[in-house]
């Protein structure tokens, strides 16, 4: 069986093979989807999500990038410090917000009703990953349920720093004028 240490360290080869299958496939996807996700998008939302609907595959690079940087952080920090604990509740909301977004892509794929880039890897790597994780820091005593939910409420405060990647992407690889 893997150590705990090797386990919290897959969750940067799970990241990087997830954002893989976006990276290779979601400029052409975003071409030839645009107008769909735009119409069965709800109104509200509409504004939220039209400027990454025209993200290149340069700038969606850049976020995965720094997206990378802040769980290798949690990662390299909660396995340096694992006898203390004291930054594996950054790692367990990094977790948290791997988990909540597999069901992103397979909610999107579902009211797209097509592929979406990203689906496959979330439901065949990172699915099983984080339910794996799970199963093993509730068994071997690490996690309570009490634990997972004081963590959760946290997951809010990586929604900035996502939007915060996809910002510094968008604006580190604009066209050049001509």
């Amino acid at each position: 069986m893997l150590e705990l240490s090797g386990v919290i360290w897959l969750l940067l080869v799970v990241f990087v093979l997830h954002d893989l299958e976006e990276l290779i496939a979601v400029e052409n996807w975003l071409l030839k989807n645009k107008g769909s996700v735009m119409e069965k998008a709800p109104r509200w939302l509409r504004g939220m999500i039209e400027p990454s609907l025209s993200m290149s595959t340069a700038q969606f690079a850049v976020a995965v990038t720094c997206i990378f940087v802040v769980l290798s952080t949690a990662v390299l920090l909660t396995v340096s410090t694992w006898e203390q604990r004291t930054f594996f509740p950054f790692f367990l909301v990094c977790l948290h917000v791997l988990f909540l977004h597999i069901f992103t892509h397979i909610g999107q794929s579902i009211l797209l009703r097509t592929y979406t880039p990203g689906v496959v890897t979330a439901v065949a790597l990172a699915l099983p990953y984080c339910l794996y994780t799970y199963i093993r820091l509730f068994t071997e005593g690490v996690i309570t349920w009490s634990l997972v939910g004081s963590t959760l409420p946290y997951v809010v405060f990586i929604v900035p720093v996502l939007y915060g990647a996809h910002r510094i992407g968008q604006f580190v690889s604009r066209p050049a004028k001509t």
